[in-house]
């Protein structure tokens, strides 16, 4: 069975911050110190826009401990954004309102990605929700890089290698982060720009999709991304 501080966990990565905020509240029910428990649920109120709310979990991380460092950095992140009124009461940041449809995921376009070889926790809690990511190529790897070229993580070999076939085609793309919590970046990657010459063929296919792909009979000759586009060293690895 999974444990209460599992689910809290996954549904943050998931996105689901409402079922997020019940569990961490049942966590702490069970324990009003858990400092864990409370940065949690202090992130899930400011996703959803509930300032007021965030801001009073993590001064209770800090009567807890007053030198908690995701508990000072964002209440200071919360003090300097500039802050709008919904229609709950709540003080909600103009990019928090925008989060909501920015993960509308379009079959084939977009890919939510768990990525591996991770920063530091300490990079970890310097990402936001809906912050921009940029892709970059290197050693026949997409790394993921956040402001100002600092690493993040790395694409899984198995959906970077196919990507960097597209982008050598000519496709582009754009990346966010969706959930960065613990030791997990999860992050959204949507096609903005499709190749002419690749109109029929989506960025990213699902199992079912690959599974009635490989049952299909060739036909004639056609460009195809994973036959006409070997992988090939880029220009720095060749340095």
């Amino acid at each position: 069975m999974i444990s209460l501080k599992d689910q809290a966990i996954q549904n943050a990565l998931a996105g689901e911050w409402q079922k997020a905020v019940a569990i961490n509240k049942s966590l702490l029910k069970e324990d009003p110190q858990d400092i864990d428990a409370l940065n949690r649920l202090a992130f899930a109120f400011s996703i959803l826009g509930k300032t007021k709310d965030a801001k009073t979990a993590y001064q209770k991380v800090l009567k807890i401990d007053s030198l908690n460092p995701l508990a000072l950095r964002n209440l200071k992140r919360i003090a300097s954004s500039k802050k709008i009124k919904n229609g709950d009461g709540y003080a909600t940041s103009a990019s928090s309102m925008r989060v909501t449809n920015m993960f509308i995921e379009e079959q084939g376009k977009t890919k939510i990605v768990e990525l591996v070889n991770i920063a530091q926790p300490s990079v970890i809690n310097t990402l936001r929700t809906g912050q921009s990511l940029t892709l970059s190529v290197k050693r026949l790897k997409i790394f993921v890089l956040g402001s100002g070229k600092r690493y993040i993580g790395v694409l899984p070999d198995n959906i970077g290698k196919r990507l960097i076939k597209f982008l050598k085609a000519g496709n582009l793309y754009e990346a966010y982060v969706k959930s960065a919590y613990d030791h997990h970046i999860i992050i959204f990657i949507k096609e903005t720009k499709r190749a002419s010459r690749l109109k029929d063929q989506p960025s990213f296919i699902s199992i079912f999709e690959k599974g009635l792909e490989l049952g299909k009979k060739i036909s004639k000759p056609r460009a195809n991304i994973d036959t006409d586009y070997e992988e090939e060293p880029s220009e720095e690895d060749e340095e």
